[in-house]
């Protein structure tokens, strides 16, 4: 090769760098940069440095120990590559550039003088792809190293020609800061001193035939600029200094089966805005969803995703950073303060958490080193026609470790209590949405994912050892077996599922006109037939009340009253049914309109007394949810229910009783889904003596004609529906009354 630098005094040992090398660094070509950059030579051999600086017009390298001057580099290519040999040393020796331009001089740390940052164990563990804590090591975390303040990179592109870290820092030229290969984990890696939090950046990224791939934003990135933007920014893990210690300790409990869970789910950017419509900060959410949601009685909150994603219109549901909070809303160190806030308040925080699935975005991870490495190559495998999104390759070990480290990154880094795990359905089936020809059948010939399944079962088994009192819960909408059961049964390991089927089936009932409803009895009833095969939670989420589907209330039928007496009829059916309960925002009160992201929920329908009473009702159910252990202590137990009876089809009735465990007092419910008052309706009861009505939908304070019992009843000795004992009583007109005996 030809000599790139200047001739050395006898005997000649060679040139500091070579031509090649040379132009490699300069065209940002170089794979290996380590070998050419920094300080070369010793252990006997003459030591040399080089450095590509483009900003320098003079380089001086600094001996740390004694502060001299030990060498003047020379620019050896007009781009700005200096090298030179430092005299006659042949040991090498810690050591500074000085730079200089023009007037100005300044002196640095180089970052190829710096040593790896994965140890042996990160690297074994990564390659192993059982690395759960990767995120400690992966990203960028400023750090010290060799006792030097500055910015650790670290990135998984296995297949890459050359990656690396480019922002304002350096002029966004990828030829300044190429990082290291760890050759057998395919991590690159790079400390770039003087860098603090705060500062953009991205990943250019070299793929794997030579093409120059658009810049990417940092898979395991903790913070990222506000959408249009789309970098990402120095940040590290969040500092939060916690103070919800009383609700971890009593997590387990609070959120075991036989524990009451009422979860309110909200979109965090339209629940609520400021005065003027600007959007409320994690700080300004706190502070109005905390009484809010004490007031009215709910257990959790379930926020739609808040992992960052470059369009909003998904609503979280196409994720680009899952290791950073969305910055729409303030910084990571923000949202950890809410989740704080929320548990100091006796608030679970349940998180919707997207493994399913990732956008295209060119700035994210399709194609990360020009290669499918997140995803599949066969489109069949990896495509997702419904979304236009790409699916994860669960089969690949890197990319389950990456999942999974993500899951239990936000139980363990921001205490979430819940992760809620979207669209499982379309991961756990090959054939999802797709027609013949358009799948990829398993090993077995079957349509069933055993990849994804084999992810899910790993994660949950993983968040449940490491943080035991956690729940996971399945949107999952077909019949897959032991969603809810545990791993080493055969289950998917996880602790709830939505219960899809009974909302369909009985929003299709509340949407027929009560004339026709007897001819639909079974649609209420016939979710107690499967009712405890999973633990199920019953979901009316923000997916019914999208797309065309309307509001809640604008699915009842009949005119104003009957809307929301029908409605007001069915929350009382759903929050004494057996099953945990999920209701999305502004259907507490009513919402007219179809849910829109872009706009905040129409809190002054609550000067409209209905509405009113309707966020009245919905917080009375919440307590007497809360306060009765026969309508939460068996919600998955097939022991906690019972039908009184059902064959009053022609009436629209529906008669039955809630239990507890020992000692608990028992709850009838009765469901009139007709607008007619019936009066003098007798149904059986366990025991005889005072009864007490409970709540009526149909109360006046709920906006209701006030039919109803008066308050207390007296049992019948006369038996009825194979009872000891009975009542009589008046079925308010679409209302559903909630009774026990009074202690």
């Amino acid at each position: 090769m030809t000599p790139a630098t200047q001739k050395m005094a006898k005997p000649d040992p060679g040139p500091a760098a070579y031509a090649s090398d040379v132009e490699a660094i300069v065209a940002g070509r170089h794979g290996n940069p380590f070998v050419v950059l920094g300080m070369q030579g010793g252990d006997g051999a003459p030591v040399a440095v080089n450095t590509f600086t483009p900003q320098a017009t003079d380089i001086e390298v600094i001996d740390t120990k004694t502060g001299e001057v030990a060498a003047r580099l020379v620019r050896i290519h007009p781009e700005g590559f200096f090298s030179g040999y430092i005299g006659d040393r042949t040991e090498r020796f810690a050591y500074k550039l000085r730079l200089t331009s023009g007037a100005d001089s300044w002196v640095i740390d180089d970052p190829y003088s710096f040593p790896g940052i994965l140890g042996e164990l990160d690297e074994y563990l990564l390659g192993e792809g059982k690395h759960r804590d990767q995120y400690e090591k992966l990203g960028a975390h400023p750090m010290a190293l060799a006792g030097v303040e500055g910015v650790a990179f670290s990135v998984w592109a296995p297949n890459a020609q050359r990656v690396s870290v480019v922002g304002d820092f350096n002029a966004w030229d990828g030829r300044r800061h190429p990082m290291r290969k760890r050759i057998g984990v395919g991590v690159w890696e790079l400390f770039v001193p003087a860098l603090e939090s705060g500062i953009t950046y991205k990943y250019e990224v070299i793929g794997a035939h030579g093409e120059r791939l658009p810049l990417k934003a940092d898979p395991v990135s903790f913070y990222q600029e506000q959408a249009p933007a789309t970098a990402s920014i120095v940040h590290g893990l969040p500092k939060q200094e916690w103070n919800d210690s009383n609700w971890i300790e009593s997590r387990k409990d609070r959120q075991s089966l036989s524990a009451p869970m009422s979860i309110y789910e909200l979109h965090l950017g339209s629940w609520r805005t400021g005065g003027n419509a600007e959007v409320l900060d994690y700080n300004a959410i706190a502070d109005q969803l905390i009484p809010y949601v004490q007031e009215m009685g709910f257990t959790h909150v379930e926020m739609m995703p808040v992992t960052e994603h470059p369009f909003a219109g998904s609503w979280g549901y196409q994720p680009i950073g899952l290791f950073a909070p969305t910055s729409r809303f303030g910084s990571p160190e923000d949202f950890a303060k809410l989740v704080d806030r929320l548990h100091q308040a006796d608030i679970g925080v349940i998180m919707d958490w997207v493994p399913a699935h990732f956008p295209s975005d060119a700035h994210g991870l399709v194609r990360f080193d020009g290669t499918a490495l997140y995803e599949h190559e066969d489109p069949r495998l990896g495509y997702h026609n419904d979304w236009n999104t790409l699916i994860y390759n669960f089969g690949r070990n890197e990319v389950l470790n990456f999942l999974v480290a993500n899951a239990l990154f936000w139980v363990d880094r921001y205490h979430i209590d819940c992760l809620r795990v979207d669209a499982v359905a379309s991961m756990i089936y090959l054939d999802y949405s797709r027609k013949e020809g358009e799948w990829v059948p398993n090993r077995h010939g079957g349509r069933e994912n055993l990849e994804a399944v084999a992810f899910l079962r790993e994660a949950n088994t993983l968040l449940y050892e490491r943080h035991p009192g956690i729940q996971t819960i399945a949107e999952e909408s077909t019949s897959w077996p032991q969603v809810s059961r545990p791993v080493d049964m055969g289950g998917l390991g996880f602790g709830y599922k939505w219960n899809m089927g009974w909302m369909h089936d009985t929003l299709q009932y509340m949407q027929t006109d009560p004339i026709h409803r007897q001819y639909h009895h079974d649609q209420m009833t016939f979710g107690l037939v499967y009712a405890f095969s999973e633990n199920f939670v019953l979901p009316i989420s923000h997916d019914e009340v999208v797309h065309g589907k309307g509001s809640m209330l604008g699915k009842m039928p009949g005119d104003r009253w009957q809307k929301f007496a029908n409605l007001r009829a069915y929350y009382g059916f759903m929050w004494t049914h057996p099953g945990k309960k999920l209701l999305f925002m502004g259907q507490e009160f009513g919402q007219e309109r179809e849910w829109n992201h872009d706009q905040s929920l129409d809190w002054h329908l609550l000067d409209d007394p209905m509405h009113g009473g309707l966020k009245s009702l919905v917080r009375d159910l919440n307590h007497l949810y809360r306060d009765e252990p026969a309508l939460h202590e068996l919600d998955c137990d097939p022991a906690g229910f019972e039908w009184i009876d059902t064959s009053d089809a022609e009436s629209s009735v529906f008669v039955y009783l809630r239990k507890g465990k020992d000692g608990a007092r028992p709850v009838v419910v009765v469901c009139n889904m007709t607008p007619v008052v019936r009066s003098d309706y007798q149904i059986g009861v366990p025991v005889g003596g005072k009864w007490r009505e409970l709540l009526n939908t149909d109360s006046e304070i709920y906006g209701g004609s006030n039919a109803g019992n008066g308050g207390y009843l007296n049992a019948l000795d006369e038996g009825c529906h194979g009872r000891p004992a009975s009542l009589r009583l008046t079925l308010p007109p679409l209302g559903t009354v909630i009774l026990a005996p009074d202690d």
